[in-house]
Formats: structure tokens, sequence, C-alpha cells
């Protein structure tokens, strides 16, 4: 039932993939190196038609030797022994020559293939990278210019020679016997076809078997990423068994495939046996009524073996590329995909000579079921401190990710000293914030990468006193290669505290003129929280200040408080005004300032 189950699915994803599609999406790589790409096969080419000419000699050698038979002294032999020679050597030399062009440009064209997809990757929305697992993303950025090597490779020194070859051996036979060279033709025309026709029947499996692929690299992704939590839940029979399953599937569908190809492979084979027959028994019948020579007979022999030596990899040749083009069409689908969010055409830089951030009746829903801000108004002045603060699922989060535009709103605008940040480009925005978010993101770089960041033309001394000012130098000193410690993916080697004072160090160094804090203290020890609200101070003075905050101490410090709750500002003050009246506010503050009686 497996293999049917299988079947059914697939006739459902005929056109998942356009070969059309894949090389348009080539197209410019290989524009850019055409002038390489025309040597390269150009080599090829004259390497193949010397190859398949070299029989025609051997026929003229036999046709010398039989001609010869009474009076063998009689017999010019040599000089077509030094032409086999020769045409074997210049067909060596083109060979080659071709070889190294592709071993020069491929590198080129799939480097710069790897960048553009990131580049263009890295365009998608927040959104967009929270719906997919890094690990397939990744694999499909790589495995795009892999199939691109794959299907150079085979078009350049397998199907290309295989046209150029079927093109000379029948006009080197149309030349001695048009009989000869038409049978031939149909025969190899049936074949090709075979190919073809059943690669495009089995290019469905291909594109299952290359989704499938993507789903075992996200999964052990998932996994090795959440190694700690594997351990810490004894989770290690669990994801084996989940890992067994979705690699089950990839066994399955790829041995399916599999099996289809080596059905073809056997039949295929069987039909060069018929193939060689037939022509052979042609050919003799043809010396026998004195139409061609005994030389032609050698001519067609060689000739077949180099047809059918083409023809027997004509299935894998078109498995090959097809199986290809399904591995490319999963980066394909993601440079065809539009962006969620998108620079306005025209779009100018933000321009920040004051800071002032305004909310005018903002309307933004996660889906047409979880609507999270209703017509929200809200004025951070220029130089202001503001809180927001509220119970889980009000909106405060989604007011951070909107103002640094990881969406777009359903309604209302966003302006920053008066300019809507829709109308503005995404980089110049995201330059004039400065975030620090609960969760510090660190790159499995040395610290002093990870600080300069934030600015990355920063001197090491600009790096080292934004450490400072951070309190960044107190552990960076301890450690055994202090500035240039690799601190593990995603900063794994430090402590939550000295993450956020990385992060923190980050921020001061960007000069940004508003600053973002995200719960920036609310994980952290006393002593660590200590220290970071020291470093915050230092990095609020002359900025607009946005924080979502639960912590009393950070909450005091604020110049105005604003209650979010249900998509809407119910209230705002300072501390000491909102804890005066009975609100949502006070009961906040109640219960956790109960906490920390008790």
């Amino acid at each position: 039932m497996e293999p049917f189950r299988i079947f059914c699915y697939n006739l459902r994803m005929t056109q998942k993939i356009s070969v059309k599609g894949v090389l348009k999406a080539y197209w410019p790589y290989i524009k850019a190196n055409k002038g390489w790409m025309i040597l390269g096969y150009t080599g090829a080419a004259l390497g193949v038609a010397a190859q398949t000419v070299a029989p025609y000699l051997y026929k003229i050698l036999l046709d010398n030797v039989s001609a010869n038979m009474q009076d063998p002294s009689k017999a010019n032999l040599i000089w077509i022994i030094v032409a086999i020679f020769v045409l074997n050597l210049v067909g060596w030399l083109f060979y080659r020559a071709a070889g190294f062009v592709s071993s020069y440009v491929q590198p080129v064209m799939m480097a710069a293939m790897d960048r553009g997809n990131l580049e263009h990757l890295l365009g998608h929305s927040y959104q967009y990278f929270t719906n997919n697992f890094a690990g397939s993303l990744q694999r499909k950025v790589l495995r795009f210019s892999r199939a691109f090597e794959t299907v150079m490779d085979v078009t350049e020194w397998e199907l290309f020679p295989l046209i150029l070859t079927v093109a000379i051996a029948v006009g080197i036979l149309f030349d001695r016997n048009a009989t000869l060279a038409w049978s031939t033709l149909m025969l190899v025309i049936v074949v090709i076809l075979g190919g073809y026709l059943f690669s495009r029947w089995k290019l469905k499996y291909d594109i299952d078997r290359a989704e499938k692929d993507t789903e075992v690299s996200g999964a052990l992704a998932d996994v090795v990423s959440n190694s700690v939590n594997v351990k810490l839940f004894s989770g290690y029979e669990y994801e084996k068994k989940r890992f067994f399953q979705v690699t089950e599937t990839l066994r399955k569908i790829t041995s399916l495939t599999w099996y289809f190809s080596e059905g073809y492979f056997a039949f295929q084979a069987m039909m060069g046996a018929f193939i060689e027959f037939g022509i052979m028994y042609l050919t003799i019948a043809l010396w026998q009524k004195g139409l061609i020579t005994v030389g032609d007979i050698i001519l067609v022999q060689g000739l077949l073996i180099a047809l059918i030596g083409r023809l027997w990899n004509v299935g894998r040749i078109l498995k090959k590329l097809y199986e290809s083009f399904a591995d490319a069409q999963e980066m394909v689908d993601i440079i065809n995909k539009p962006y969620d969010v998108k620079d306005a055409r025209g779009a100018k830089k933000l321009n920040i000579s004051k800071g002032k951030i305004e909310f005018k009746e903002v309307t933004f829903n996660y889906s047409q079921t979880r609507e999270i801000l209703k017509n929200l108004d809200l004025t951070v002045k220029a130089g202001e401190r503001v809180a927001l603060v509220g119970p889980s699922g009000a909106g405060k989060s989604t007011i951070v990710k909107l103002i640094l535009r990881f969406y777009d709103l359903d309604g209302g605008k966003i302006l920053i000293d008066g300019q809507d940040i829709k109308r503005v480009t995404q980089n110049s925005l995201r330059e004039q914030i400065a975030m620090v978010p609960q969760d510090p993101f660190l790159f499995h770089r040395s610290i002093r990468d990870n600080i300069r960041y934030g600015r990355r033309d920063a001197t090491d001394e600009d790096v080292e006193k934004a450490a400072a000012l951070a309190h960044c130098a107190e552990f960076i000193e301890r450690l055994p290669q202090g500035y240039d410690t690799f601190v593990g993916e995603r900063g794994i080697k430090l402590s939550g505290g000295e993450r956020q004072r990385v992060a923190i160090a980050r921020a001061i160094l960007s000069k940004a003129p508003i600053l973002v804090l995200d719960e920036a203290t609310s994980s952290l020890d006393s002593e660590s929280e200590a220290l970071i609200q020291d470093a915050l101070k230092t990095l609020m003075k002359g900025k607009t200040v946005l924080v979502i905050a639960h912590r009393l101490s950070t909450i005091m410090q604020m110049d105005r408080i604003v209650v979010i709750d249900d998509g809407k500002v119910t209230d705002q003050g300072t501390h000491e005004v909102l804890l005066s009246r009975e609100g949502l506010y006070q009961k906040l503050w109640n219960i956790q300032a109960g906490g920390f009686i008790s």
C-alpha cells in the first residue's frame, strides 16, 4: 500500500517544478560568465568531434588494407595511423582545456549563487524566518548551487556530447548509406524520447524526495540546536524515534525513485543490445549486396560503440538532470516568493533630528482570528523614556516589532520625526534603532566581532570602550582569549548576564538615537541586574527609549509608563500617579511587589 499511497500523493505534485523557472533563475549567472561558458563548451565539442570522427579513419585504414591484400607494399597506411594519432591528441587537448575552464568558472558561478541567494533570503521578513527551519533554509540555499554544478556537468560532459555524437555519427552514415543513417537516427530518437518521457514522469517523485530531504535537514537542525532540552527532559528515545520516522519516509520515497530508475535502466540496456544487433544485421546485409565496403562495417561498429556508450547513459543523464531541477526548485520558490515586507518605491533614507515616535490609529492582526492592536494611539516625545506594561499577550512585543517594521500594519501609521516608516528604507530605519532583547542574539564569533556588529567600522579601541561602559570588561579579562574568545552558537558559552552586557555594548557602540529594550533584565540574578541597570543608564542618555519591562527597578527609572491591555492604551502616567489610582497597573504592581515581600 505504501508505494500506491506515495503514487497517489505525487500525482498532485506534477506542477510543482518548472524547468523553465529553474533555468531562468540560473540565467543571470550564466550570462555573467557566458564567455567562459562558450569556451568550455567549444572545447568539449571539439573533443567529442575528434573522438567521433576517429572510426572514419579506421574505415579508410581497413579499406586500404582490403584493396591491397595481393600486394601489401602498395598500401600507404602510415599517414592514416599518424592522422589517427593526431586526431586523438587534438581531442585530448580540447577535452583537457574544457576541463580546466570548467574547473575555474563553475566554482565562480556557484559562489556567486550562494552569495546572491543569501542576499535574497535575508530580504524576506521576520515572519518568514519564524515560519521556517534555519537548517532547511540553509539546505535550500546550498542545494541550489550544488544542483547547478550537476546540471553543468551533465550538460557539458554528457548531454551535449550525446547530441553532438548523434549528429556527427548520423552525418557520416548519410555519407555512406541513407538507409543505414535513417535506421540509426530513428532508433536513437526512440531511445532518447523514451528517456525524456520517463524522466518527466518520474519528476514528481524526485520533487517529493527533495522536499523530504529538506524535512530531514530541518528535523536534524531542530534536534541539534535543542540538544540541551533533549538532555534535560530525557528526550533521547523520543527524538530518536521521531527522527527515525522522518528518515524512514525519505528512505521509502528514495527507494521508490531508485527502483523506477533501475527498471528503466534494465529496459534501456536490453534496447541497446537490440539496436546494436539490428544495425549490424542491416550493415552486413548492405555489404553483401555490395552497397558498402568492409571498412564501412568497421565504421558502423565504431560509431555504434560511441553511440551506445552515450545512449546507455541517457537515462542516468536525464535522471540526474531532473533530480537537480527538483533540488533547485525549492530555492527558486524562495526567489519567486514576494517579500512580505519590502521598501516602497522611491523609499528614502530615514533622517532623525529629534527621535519623536508617533503611533496613529495603528491596527495590526497576526491573522484574521488573532487581532492584536486596535486603533492604538501613542506618542513618545524626543528623548523621553517610556515603559510599556501590561499582561502577557496585550501587544507590547508586537509594538516593538512594528517599530522595527518586522511586519506591515493593517491600518494606521507609525511616524518617526514625522516620517512614515513605511516610506523609508528598512535598512535606514533599523540603523537608527538599537535593540537589546530579553534573549540576545549572538553570532558564533568572537566577543569583539559581536560587539562590533553594532557599528562594523568601529576600531578596537571603540569596541573596548563600549565594553567597559557596559561592564563587559570585568568578565572578558578573565577569558583565555579575551576579546577574541568565541562565544559559541547563540552565545551559549556566556551566561545570561554576560550575553546581555555584550548586547548592551553593541547598542552603545551603534550610537542609534532610538533605543528599544525588550524585557532586558527579566531573567537575571540581582548581581547581574545591578551591573546591567548601571550599563542601561549609560546607554539611555540622550536617546528616545521604549522599554517593555516587568522588573520594578526598570519601570521606576522611566519618565512615563504606558499601560497596554487588549491592544489599546488603557492608562498612562508616572509610576506614582498610576499607583495612586485603581487600575491594571496597580494590580500588576501589587502582584509583583507581593512577590518581593513574600
